[in-house]
């Protein structure tokens, strides 16, 4: 049974037809097709409520956790079917999750990252030491930690923390990564390092990324989708939505003169 689940078609695409989202009888995502390109740094923008962390939340079925949510659409990850037979641990493995506020667990830093790998089955010693220094390699924080393994993540900065945590979904090896404004905690210096850490990234991982700051979705994303009022309103090459946008109401936000 182990085996099967090893080798679902976990892919590194995200494609999503008719997507319909309610909270019970709030109309909350209406009718979103999308396709999300592997090893590529994908943007959401538009003004709070809009939709677009409610989405991202789709992708690994986060959403299955709040009474009263229905879902109705196709949301393929590479060639699985998310919201078919599939196993939702197996499905949280392959696309890790970032959130806005750093949630790092009250344990060591090596207990933060080994804990992923401890529940698919990772025993040895050496194959944890190997898995955590990879990971915080990953996420460019080797050096900083490699002398504090053993001290409480809660100690850390939180930008630190907020890295500490990408590293900690590297540790299981994810295909995708979703991040809800992981940087809205964090002041400009941190907020730099992780935008440098999406661009490194993405050349083995996909990155979906929530974002009030427009800037940011410039810099670091290769397409933005625009939400609003529950609608994915235009998508397409980041250079193009900020240059040349083709709907008035993704005009208006960008330029400020929205509402």
């Amino acid at each position: 049974m182990k085996k099967v689940k090893e080798e679902l078609p976990f892919g590194q695409t995200i494609s999503v037809k008719g997507a319909n989202l309610w909270y019970g009888d709030f109309h909350a995502l209406k009718n979103i097709d999308i396709e999300i390109p592997e090893r590529a740094v994908t943007a959401f923008i538009g003004p709070s409520g809009c939709g677009k962390s409610t989405f991202l939340k789709c992708f690994n079925r986060m959403n299955d956790l709040v009474a009263g949510c229905k879902i109705t659409g196709k949301f393929m990850i590479g060639d699985v079917d998310i919201y078919g037979k599939t196993d939702v641990n197996e499905l949280r493995k392959n696309v890790g999750m970032v959130f806005q506020k750093p949630n790092p667990f009250p344990m060591s830093v090596y207990e933060n990252i080994a804990y992923g790998p401890r529940t698919f089955g990772i025993r040895k010693r050496e194959q944890l030491d190997r898995i955590v220094e990879e990971s915080l390699r990953g996420a460019a924080m080797w050096d900083e930690l490699k002398d504090r393994l053993g001290k409480s993540a809660l100690g850390l900065s939180g930008g630190q923390q907020q890295r500490l945590c990408i590293a900690r979904a590297l540790a299981v090896k994810p295909k995708i990564i979703l991040m809800d404004e992981p940087t809205s905690a964090l002041d400009p210096i941190s907020t730099g390092k992780i935008e440098e850490l999406c661009d490194e990234l993405k050349t083995s991982t996909t990155i979906v990324i929530v974002t009030h700051n427009m800037q940011q979705a410039t810099r670091i994303s290769d397409k933005t989708g625009f939400f609003l009022l529950g609608e994915l309103v235009e998508y397409g090459d980041t250079e193009d939505i900020f240059s040349d946008p083709k709907d008035e109401r993704t005009e208006r936000y960008i330029t400020g003169r929205f509402g």
